[in-house]
């Protein structure tokens, strides 16, 4: 049984259980016979994050995000980070991108807990095609072919009302949303009291300038996976559980038309 496989039957087992009235228990990692490797990708504002736990949770994937490296370098010392984690802080701190060499030799730092028996997923990189082609030189060294690229999509209307809805908390930073996750009083924190406002980048005309800027420069890796036959694209418009078993299933139907391939 893949992971795959194992992931399915476990969803449909939890879709059972909760019909019949009883509560669901998280799986435990699925037999790793086949790791699941993937690459997350997904404009902001489409959930891509909440998926990436799904399958870190669900499945055991080891979660790689460069953006929680660069979190975490923050708040360690010089001594304490990695070689690449120091060059990173250096364009950082000086509010500038870091290079996709810089971003390549974290990678590399990292390239063991790649080899996790249930697999891997890379979310936040690659973000161009510079990077995918140097990681695609990185896994066939270590033997680690991906099984696919997930694409997110999501109408630009909607990305905007998600995104738009959020506000946050001047005094503790909390984050709400006027539909899904609205405060108890109107624009006042639940926990401390203090006023809540939208942030700049959340304004709609913000909005659409981050996301035309992300279309044109995620076009490139999109159409780089799709030659190479990896790209899974799934519409974004449902529930995070929902999208999840949207996922999932393809996913399997997209190993499914490589197994009928290799056939013929």
């Amino acid at each position: 049984m893949t992971v795959l496989d194992f992931m399915i039957k476990t969803e449909k087992s939890n879709a059972a259980a909760k019909s019949g009235g009883q509560t669901s228990t998280p799986p435990a990692p699925a037999p790793a016979d086949k790791p699941l490797r993937l690459i997350l990708l997904g404009a902001p504002g489409v959930g891509k994050g909440t998926q990436a736990e799904f399958f870190s949770q669900k499945l055991g994937l080891y979660h790689f995000s460069t953006g929680d490296f660069f979190r975490a370098a923050k708040k360690l010392t010089p001594e304490q980070r990695t070689a690449g984690m120091n060059e990173a802080m250096t364009y950082m701190t000086k509010g500038l991108l870091v290079p996709d060499t810089t971003v390549l030799a974290i990678v590399r730092e990292n390239a063991g807990k790649l080899n996790c028996p249930q697999g891997f997923l890379l979310d936040g990189f690659p973000r161009t095609v510079a990077q995918a082609g140097a990681l695609e030189e990185l896994l066939a060294r270590e033997k680690l072919p991906l099984t696919a690229v997930v694409n997110y999509e999501l109408p630009m209307q909607e990305i905007v009302d998600r995104l738009s809805g959020r506000r946050t908390c001047a005094g503790c930073k909390a984050v709400y949303h006027l539909v899904t996750r609205p405060p108890l009083k109107k624009d006042v924190c639940d926990h401390c009291g203090g006023a809540l406002y939208q942030r700049e980048d959340d304004k709609p005309e913000s909005i659409r300038v981050r996301m035309n800027a992300y279309q044109q420069s995620t076009m490139p890796l999109i159409q780089f996976y799709q030659k190479r036959g990896l790209l899974v694209p799934i519409q974004a418009d449902k529930t995070p559980a929902e999208i999840f078993e949207r996922t999932l299933a393809g996913l399997k139907a997209a190993e499914a038309a490589k197994e009928r391939k290799t056939k013929k």
